[in-house]
């Protein structure tokens, strides 16, 4: 038998396996990482600016024609109804608003076509006393007196009685707050129904349906103009479908946050929007409670029975309600986007030989109810909450058949992998809001203002989302440190070893695949969730879960005792993440911008909320954002080296300290007024 030498070695030749791990450094080079974050983050951003910023061309009159809809001049209505300075119920500013909006109905039924009959109604509701069972007026009782509201009824002249029984409203309201002339709230949905009203002046003499225009008065006061028109007025027995226009900040895209409880009208409403913006996120999220507002919606709904839908302009939230919701701020083409979905819609539905003719529907939350979004302002998805509730339980069905198997065949080591893979997550949730709050509760004490970002939101990238990103990476960094030292220490056990610099570099990547898949576990959670409580903005933690698990599942190799665990394939993210960016980047930032908004309302009163409760608020929207989106993506740093991780956190550092900086100068601190609005915010 032949020795063999003292320093002959045991190791096997270089595999292929082998050669892929030496060229992970190739692969996830410093430049690169650092293009893939610009290209998604850029991603982000232009998902967003295509689904909420780009605007339809405003039309003149004479590009229009007597049938279609301008903003120009609808934009005229906004001048002269602005022109009247603050008009609140009780003020002769409102006196002056009614009579201009009654005497625009008046030349709107001289000019009508011959064979449209146009009925102007000036209503005074004397009395009466509105009490809701729901919403921000729960359980109060507001009793009003002495409302004028402006009805216009537009139906062909030879239409029988009993298609004049079925009617679609369309409302607003004339009436300001106090303190503002109401560009956006509510001048500009106002002026939107006198040029719309104009245009099916022109039409109506094909349709089988009445359209009625309310221009109510008194919403300002708790929604009391709705409430007495669809409880006193003749027509009110007519109305089958209810439509309301609201504005919750200046111009931008008017969206659907509310729709239903018959998802009649937001299904036709799908098929012929030209520029359609709707998200059942914002649904959610209204009727959860975290947004304090109500809408004369809520009255059609609860007090009529009805169903319909409710837009709103949202842009420039910040100057809701204030004496900065100017017409300067309202942005060209807000007009024309919603006046031509609704002339869209109305052309639609009016011609249609049948409208829904069911009221008190109860199934508002049952089988039957919408799920409905926009992806990028161009298309509409409509499906029913039957559709989403057979769709959900068979991915999560599938997707605990999957993790069980394989928690089953790879046994003990598996299934404590997967629950440190889950600690990093934990962890990377842990250290995002850590860092958020601490930075938040810090922004007093180093800025002039409290709120400094709400001149320029996109501060809020280097305030917050540089922290928060930076906490997250480093609280999956220490899980998936936790993680590497089991791997070794299950490695070590086994009875087949190859050489440590191989053994070593399978670990790793082995992690790498952990944190991955640990991804998906956090959706999943979220879905079943979702689900539980019929969500329907559940649909983006559906796509969030199926598109990375599809991508990972189609492009990597599976996993045997023969085959050693690969890198991950760039590729692998870029295909997982690039419909969920779709689908939800806009919606995400749009979340974003809308609380930034809605914080000036916080501190209407002194004292009655604690200090910087509205940085809390943000900062921790922030962090969540960032660790249920950067999840997968940050999978991906860990193996890329020191280098890259260490100028991933100077790059944080650096851009955060910049914003900080910046935002202690003294430009930015003449944005708060007394009730803690802003003066300038025409830049």
């Amino acid at each position: 038998m032949r020795r063999r030498p003292a320093n002959s070695t045991t190791e096997p030749p270089p595999s292929s396996s082998e050669s892929n791990v030496g060229q992970r450094q190739t692969k996830r080079s410093f430049s690169m990482m650092l293009s893939l974050i610009a290209v998604i983050f850029n991603c982000c951003w232009a998902v967003y600016h295509y689904q909420y910023d780009a605007m339809p061309i405003p039309l003149t009159a004479q590009q229009a024609g007597k049938r279609g809809f301008s903003e120009h001049v609808a934009m005229e209505h906004v001048k002269a109804l602005t022109q009247f300075g603050p008009h609140p119920l009780a003020s002769d500013a409102l006196d002056h608003a009614i009579q201009y909006v009654l005497a625009t109905s008046e030349n709107i039924k001289k000019t009508a076509h011959w064979e449209v009959d146009v009925q102007v109604d000036l209503f005074h509701a004397q009395y009466g006393a509105n009490r809701l069972v729901g919403g921000l007026f729960k359980g109060k009782t507001l009793v009003y007196s002495d409302l004028k509201h402006v009805v216009l009824r537009i139906l062909p002249k030879y239409m029988s009685k009993q298609d004049e029984e079925d009617a679609i409203l369309i409302s607003s309201h004339i009436d300001t707050v106090f303190s503002t002339a109401g560009a956006g709230d509510c001048s500009s949905c106002v002026a939107v129904m006198l040029e719309l009203a104009r245009g099916i002046s022109q039409w109506a003499h094909g349709f089988k349906h009445a359209v009625i225009f309310l221009f109510n008065t008194g919403e300002e006061e708790g929604l009391n103009g709705a409430h007495s028109f669809i409880t006193q007025h003749p027509w009110r027995s007519s109305i089958r479908v209810a439509i309301d226009l609201e504005a919750m900040g200046v111009g931008g895209k008017s969206s659907i946050f509310q729709g239903g409880p018959d998802p009649w009208a937001i299904e036709n409403f799908a098929k012929v929007a030209k520029y359609p913006s709707a998200q059942v996120a914002a649904q959610d999220l209204f009727n959860s409670g975290v947004i304090k507002s109500a809408t004369d919606f809520q009255v059609y709904k609860e007090i009529a029975g009805l169903s319909g839908l409710d837009f709103a302009y949202g842009d420039v939230g910040a100057v809701y309600h204030t004496k900065n919701d100017k017409l300067e701020l309202l942005k060209s083409g807000s007009l024309q986007h919603l006046g031509e979905n609704m002339l869209a819609f109305l052309l639609h539905t009016a011609a249609l030989p049948h409208l829904p003719q069911e009221k008190n529907v109860e199934n508002a939350e049952g089988q039957d109810q919408a799920v409905f979004f926009d992806i990028l302002g161009t298309y509409m998805v409509v499906y029913r909450q039957r559709f989403a509730n057979m769709l959900h339980n068979s991915v999560i069905m599938q997707a605990i058949l999957i993790w069980t198997t394989s928690l089953f065949i790879g046994g003990y080591p598996a299934v404590v992998s997967l629950g440190l893979s889950f600690l990093s997550i934990l962890l990377m949730w842990i250290f995002a809001l850590s860092f958020c709050v601490f930075v938040s509760l810090s922004l007093p004490l180093i800025c002039s203002s409290p709120v400094p970002y709400i001149a320029s939101p996109w501060l809020v990238i280097g305030l917050f989302v540089a922290p928060a990103v930076l906490g997250a990476l480093i609280g999956q960094h220490l899980g998936f440190l936790i993680l590497l030292k089991y791997l070794r220490r299950v490695s070590s056990t086994r009875k087949q070893k190859q050489s440590p610099g191989i053994e070593a570099s399978i670990v790793e990547l082995e992690a790498e695949r952990w944190l991955f898949k640990a991804g998906s576990i956090q959706w999943l959670v979220i879905l079943i969730a979702g689900n539980f409580y019929k969500l329907g903005s559940s649909y983006i933690a559906l796509v969030w879960l199926v598109s990375p698990a599809f991508a990972y599942g189609f492009l990597e190799a599976t996993l045997s005792p023969v085959r050693s665990p690969k890198p991950l394939k760039l590729v692998t993210l870029l295909l997982g993440l690039s419909v969920p960016v779709i689908f939800s980047a806009g919606i995400f930032i749009r979340l974003v911008g809308t609380l930034i908004g809605t914080i000036v309302r916080l501190d209407r009163n002194p004292g009655s909320t604690p200090d910087g409760l509205g940085n809390v608020m943000v900062s921790g929207l922030v962090a969540i954002i960032v660790c249920l989106t950067l999840v997968y993506l940050l999978s991906y740093v860990h193996l890329s080296g020191p280098h890259f991780i260490s100028a991933f956190f100077y790059f944080c550092f650096f851009w955060g300290g910049n914003e900080l900086l910046a935002t202690s100068s003294n430009w930015l601190g003449v944005i708060q007024d007394s009730n803690h609005s802003i003066n300038s915010l025409g830049v």
